[in-house]
This record gives C-alpha cells, structure tokens and sequence, in this order.
C-alpha cells in the first residue's frame, strides 16, 4: 500500500472518472467537428484529441471506425487508467470495445514518444490487466489489416500487430507536396516505413521511384501499399538496407535523383551491426550524404519528428533552404510541431 506522502498528486478513482468525462465530452465534440469535413475529402485518418487537456495526457486517432488511444505513461497513472479512457471514448462514438486499440507511449529525449502495444479493451480484466491469453507468441496475431483512404490513395493499417499502425497521418499535407512536385522526377524515399511517401510520388507520375528500409516487413508492405493503388510495376524498386550504407553504394554507382523525402528515426541502435543513429549529431552528415546522390536542382524534403531538434544547415551544397512546417502540420494536430520539415534546393 502507498504511504500517504506518496498518493500526492496521483490519480484517484474519482479523478479518472472525471478524466473520463472530459475525454468523452471532447471527443463527441471533435468528432462532430471533423468527420464531415474528412470525409468530404476522402480522408479516413485523423486525430481526435491531442493532450488537449493538460490532465488527460493522451492523444486519440480515428482509423476508418477503429479508434487508437495512446496514453503517456506516468507514474501517478492507476492501472486501470487507460482502459477506463477506452470505454468513455467507445460510449462517445458508439464504437464496441473491439475496435478501439491501446497503447502506451514512452517519452524520450530522442524524439517520436515510443510505444508499448497493449491488450485490446475487450482483453482487459475489469481491473484493466490483461486476461490469460496467447498473444504475443510467435504465430499468433492480435488483429488484421484494413484499408483506409487518404484523399485520391488508399493504404494498409494495422491497429495491433506493430508498434505504429503504418501510416502517420500528420504527414498526410506533406504527401499532398510530394505527389504535386513529383512529376517527371526520379524519386529516392529514404527510412520508407510502409512506403506512403512512395505512394504519393508515384500517384503524381514520378518516372521512378526507389524506397529504402531496413526492414523487410515494412518493404513488403511498401509493395502492398503500391500494388492497393494500382501503381506497383519496373519503374519502382524496393531496398532493404541501412540508410548510410545504401547512399554509399548510389554514390559509387553514379546514381541520381532530383526529389528526395528523407524521414529519419530520431534516435537508433543496431548493435548485431555496429550500426547507430542519432538526429541530434549525425542530421548533418546525413543531408551531405542524401545531396551526394541528388542531380543540380533537385529537391530535399527533409523531415524530422524530434520535439528538441536544433537544425545544423551550415556548410551544406545547396541553393536554398526553406521550412515548410505550417504548411504540412494538418489541422487536428493541436501540436503545431509534432513534425517539422524544410525543403532544400541542391547545387
């Protein structure tokens, strides 16, 4: 049992219930708010609440019918927290408890809050722990995939399987920016995850496309996501490799390209491969390295999720640098810098 000295500030039974009305109250409102204009635009995917309340710290996405909640963990949290926050948002909606998905997320220094997967709500106990179960173990599978719309392409999501869903939806501007610029160019998608990016600069007619990874589970979805809008073919070509090492080897082939996204991790470590990566210190020889591959005036979309980056520029071979972060926030995102992205011209 706690002693006195430490239930200070900790959340009590009768504050989550409060915390619970709030939520629900918020997002019926947001809801209402935003649904019809998304749909209206063939978008699927945004976000409903976003820490709006200092106390609530969640943020809740809307997939298509599916819910995601994602809580920041804290220590005052109970353990039935998160999974009360669940009902009152599956009340709000009229949603069954089977389509909305939790997960806990780890602030950290390096950027992007991390995930840790949950048991669905249906899978909870009421005292929020997670009934016996199998899931988890090699094989089995907590859920399946669907598609959702973004404006004129469709993708893959998947509310439980991994960490993310497989697609960010507060790049869903950016990919507007893409796809309008990409015509006629030859595109490189570097850190491609699910490959949306690919999908956008294909949808505008890029000439080629080439989308690097280090996972292969996420190429193959890549293709997945090609193959649902119909643009899968020759002129498109997947990598799975080390981001470095890959603009490394284009470099010695004499590889160019004249558009460019480049979405790097904040923060990795590959220790079987000697392999690390931190956007604080190492952004600079990025760019140099991504501009080694790029034809003269070739454009950069370089893009970065870290809360506390501090952009190093000087000394890079290009014609112009200019940030594009307003343009490409979307309006349900209350965080105006849960991303930042700046467009640069090479020499």
């Amino acid at each position: 049992m706690l002693r006195p000295e430490k239930l200070k500030g900790f959340v009590t039974p009768e504050k989550t219930k409060h915390h619970a009305e709030l939520l629900a109250n918020r997002i019926r409102k947001q809801f209402r708010h935003l649904s019809r204009r998304f749909r209206r635009q063939n978008i699927d995917c945004f976000r409903l609440y976003d820490w709006d309340i200092p106390e609530i710290r969640a943020v809740v996405d809307w997939y298509a019918g599916h819910v995601v909640i994602g809580e920041y963990e804290r220590l005052q949290t109970t353990q039935d927290w998160l999974s009360q926050m669940a009902a009152a948002v599956g009340q709000a909606l009229n949603l069954p408890m089977d389509k909305i998905h939790l997960k806990r997320r780890h602030t950290m220094m390096e950027g992007r809050p991390r995930y840790r997967r949950m048991s669905r709500p249906s899978q909870l106990n009421v005292d929020g722990t997670p009934l016996t179960s199998d899931i988890g173990k090699a094989g089995n599978s907590l859920g399946k995939r669907f598609e959702v719309r973004e404006r004129n392409l469709r993708f893959w999501v998947n509310m439980d399987d991994f960490l993310d869903t497989g697609l960010y939806s507060d790049h869903r501007d950016t990919r507007v920016i893409v796809s309008n610029i990409a015509a006629g160019k030859d595109f490189l998608n570097l850190y491609a995850y699910t490959g949306a990016f690919t999908c956008a600069a294909a949808a505008g007619e890029a000439k080629t496309t080439v989308t690097v990874d280090r996972s292969g589970t996420y190429l193959n979805w890549a293709q997945d996501n090609l193959k649902l809008n119909g643009l899968w073919g020759p002129r498109h070509t997947l990598v799975q490799s080390d981001a470095m090492r890959y603009l490394a080897k284009a470099q010695r082939e004499g590889q160019r390209f004249t558009l460019a996204f480049v979405d790097p991790p904040s923060f990795f470590r590959e220790r079987s491969r000697g392999v690390a990566f931190d956007i604080s210190e190492d952004h600079p020889e990025l760019i140099r390295n991504v501009l080694k591959v790029m034809a003269p005036g070739a454009l950069v979309l370089f893009s970065t999720n870290h809360q506390r980056f501090e952009p190093n520029f000087h000394g890079l071979a290009v014609k112009e640098i200019k940030e594009l972060t307003p343009k490409t926030i979307p309006e349900d995102y209350r965080n105006r810098r849960v991303h930042r992205c700046w467009q640069m011209v090479a020499a």
